[in-house]
C-alpha cells in the first residue's frame, strides 16, 4: 500500500511513518516547509518519497495531491497548537489553527477520497486529541478544532462506507513529543501531568502506532466513523 503521513518528520507522525515502512508499505513523508528535513527523514526510515506543503495556505493544501498522486492510506497527523486562555485567543492564532487543523483536513479528504472510492478501498485516519474530552484551560481553540475534525470524520465515514473507504479518528493523550518537551523535560511539570494519568506516565509516540496500523489493514475493515482514545486513562 502507499501511505501518506502528514507531519511525519517528528513525534507521532514519524513513529507512524516508520512503522508503515517496517510493514513493507510505500510511505510518503510530509513536512510543512523544510524539504531538506523531510528528505533526510525519508532516507533514515527508508520511505518512498518526501513532500512539503504548508497547511496554513490553502493553495498548498490543494496542491499536495498533485505531488503525491493517489494513496491507499491517508494519515492526517499534522496540526498546530497555541496555548492561550479562551479570552486571550487572537484572530491570528484562531485562523491558523482552523486552517491547519480543520480546513486542511476537509480539503485533503476531498482530494484523496475520490481515487479511493473509485478503487473500492481506502483508509483515512485523522489524529485528534484527548482534549476533545478534557477541558484544558489553555487549549480551548485547539480542542475545538479537534472536536470539529471528529464531527467531519463521522460525516465523511457515512458517505464513504459504501465504497469500501473507512474514516476514523484517534485521540492521543499526553505523548512525549517535541510539542510537549517543555513539560516532559521539567520534572515538576511532568509529575503534575502524570498524576492525572491513571497509568502514571506520558505516552510514547509508538503507543499510537498499533491502532493506526490495525485501522489501515483488513483487520480494521469493519471499523469506520469511530474515535479511539489512547491516553492511559487521562480522560476518565
Amino acid at each position: 500500500m502507499r501511505v501518506l503521513v502528514t507531519g511525519s518528520t517528528q513525534g507521532i507522525g514519524l513513529a507512524m511513518a516508520s512503522a508503515f515502512v517496517k510493514e513493507g508499505h510505500e510511505v510518503i513523508v510530509h513536512c510543512s516547509s523544510d524539504m531538506e528535513k523531510a528528505q533526510r527523514v525519508a532516507r533514515e526510515i527508508g520511505a518512498y518519497a518526501a513532500v512539503t506543503a504548508d497547511f496554513s495556505k490553502i493553495d498548498e493544501v490543494k496542491g499536495l495531491y498533485e505531488k503525491t498522486g493517489a494513496v491507499d492510506c491517508l494519515i492526517l497527523n499534522a496540526s498546530v497548537q497555541y496555548k492561550e486562555k479562551w479570552d486571550e485567543i487572537t484572530e491570528e492564532t484562531f485562523d491558523r489553527q482552523i486552517n491547519v487543523n480543520l480546513k486542511s483536513t476537509l480539503f485533503l479528504m476531498q482530494a484523496y477520497a475520490p481515487a479511493m472510492r473509485e478503487r473500492g478501498f481506502g483508509r483515512i485516519v485523522t489524529v485528534g486529541s484527548v482534549n476533545q474530552y478534557r477541558r484544558h484551560p489553555e487549549l480551548p481553540m485547539y480542542s475545538a478544532t479537534k472536536c470539529a475534525v471528529f464531527s467531519l470524520v463521522q460525516n465523511a465515514a457515512k458517505q464513504l462506507a459504501p465504497y469500501g473507504v473507512t474514516v476514523n479518528n484517534i485521540a492521543p493523550g499526553a505523548i512525549a513529543t517535541p510539542r510537549n518537551a517543555d513539560v516532559y523535560n521539567d520534572d515538576e511539570k511532568r509529575k503534575g501531568v502524570e498524576r492525572v494519568i491513571p497509568m502514571g506516565r506520558f505516552g510514547r509516540p509508538e503507543d499510537c502506532v498499533g491502532t493506526v496500523l490495525m485501522l489501515c489493514s483488513e483487520a480494521g475493515a469493519y471499523i469506520t466513523g469511530t474515535d479511539i482514545v489512547m491516553d492511559g486513562g487521562m480522560r476518565l
